[in-house]
C-alpha cells in the first residue's frame, strides 16, 4: 500500500480501543463487550492490519476445564481477525479483507468500515448502528 496521502499516513500505528457501541432501534446504547472493553487496533505502513478487542472481565479459566457453554461464552467475549487493508479515501471507507478470524466462518470475508478522524480518535462505522471509537497510542506515549 502507498502511503500517498495524510489520511492513510494517519490510520498507520497503535489504537486503543476507547469504546465499542451499537444502538438499538428504540434508540438504547448497549456495549457489546461491556462498557470498558479492552481492544487493540494496528495498521501497517506495508498495508496489514491487526485487532483485537475482548470483554474486560472475561472469564479467566483454563479452557480445558471448562464446560462447552463456558468456552462458548469465553469465545464471544473475544473477537481478533488480521489481514491486509486499504482505504477508500473518496468514500471515506477502511477495507479490510480477513486472512485469519478467531471464528473460521470469518476467514476470507471483506469487511467494510466508515472512518473519520475527530482529533487523535479514530472512528469506524463497521455498521449504520456500530461506532468504535479508538484513540491512537503514539499520543500516549512517554
Amino acid at each position: 500500500m502507498e502511503l500517498s496521502s495524510d489520511i492513510k499516513r494517519r490510520f498507520v500505528g497503535a489504537w486503543r480501543l476507547v469504546s465499542f457501541e451499537e444502538v438499538t432501534p428504540e434508540g438504547e446504547v448497549n456495549f457489546p463487550y461491556g462498557p470498558d472493553a479492552l481492544g487493540l487496533l494496528i495498521y501497517s505502513s506495508s498495508g496489514y492490519m491487526s485487532v483485537h478487542i475482548m470483554r474486560r472481565d472475561r472469564l479467566r479459566a483454563n479452557l480445558t476445564s471448562l464446560s462447552l457453554e463456558e468456552i462458548k461464552s469465553a469465545i464471544e467475549e473475544f473477537t481478533g481477525f488480521y489481514g491486509s487493508y486499504e482505504i477508500d479515501e473518496t468514500n471515506q471507507v477502511v477495507i479490510h479483507r480477513v486472512e485469519g478470524h478467531v471464528r473460521p466462518e470469518s476467514i476470507g470475508k471483506v469487511l467494510r468500515r466508515e472512518f473519520s478522524f475527530e482529533g487523535d480518535r479514530l472512528i469506524l462505522k463497521p455498521a449504520p448502528n456500530r461506532r468504535l471509537t479508538w484513540e491512537s497510542l503514539a499520543t500516549n506515549e512517554p
